[in-house]
């Protein structure tokens, strides 16, 4: 499974991915994170087109502050634009202590797995957040 990493994520996706590591998961799953820069992505990019390119490159978006205010909010995109068929987005709660606290790390991990297992049943949920 690919995250598009919201610009504001890369270091965060570095713990985390160094934790799947860590914990074993990367040997049995396919799970990528690619950032803004890798895909050619302005990091000036307003919430829909993000949220559409994650779309049709079936990517999940994790993000920890997509504005939520005018008509290209991530929440107001998601509202017109979402199917059944929509990958989720993936709100991180407590973006800070995912690089210094490492329980709370594990169980953002935790959740990322049961996501990428259970996709069939979170298509089509909008935002989920974790831990």
């Amino acid at each position: 499974m690919n995250f598009l990493v919201d610009h504001n994520l890369e270091g965060h996706a570095i713990f985390l991915f160094g934790q799947m590591s860590n914990l074993g998961w990367l040997e049995l799953l396919q799970i990528r994170f690619i950032t803004f820069e890798e895909v050619s992505l302005s990091v000036a990019s307003n919430d829909r087109v993000v949220w559409r390119f994650a779309q049709e490159n079936q990517m999940i978006l994790m993000t920890a502050n997509r504005s939520m205010k005018g008509k290209d909010s991530l929440e107001r995109v998601m509202r017109e634009e979402n199917t059944l068929a929509s990958l989720p987005v993936v709100t991180i709660g407590d973006a800070d202590r995912v690089l210094g606290d490492l329980d709370y790390r594990n169980r953002c991990v935790d959740r990322l797995i049961d996501i990428v297992f259970d996709m069939d049943d979170c298509r089509g949920t909008g935002r989920l957040f974790i831990p």
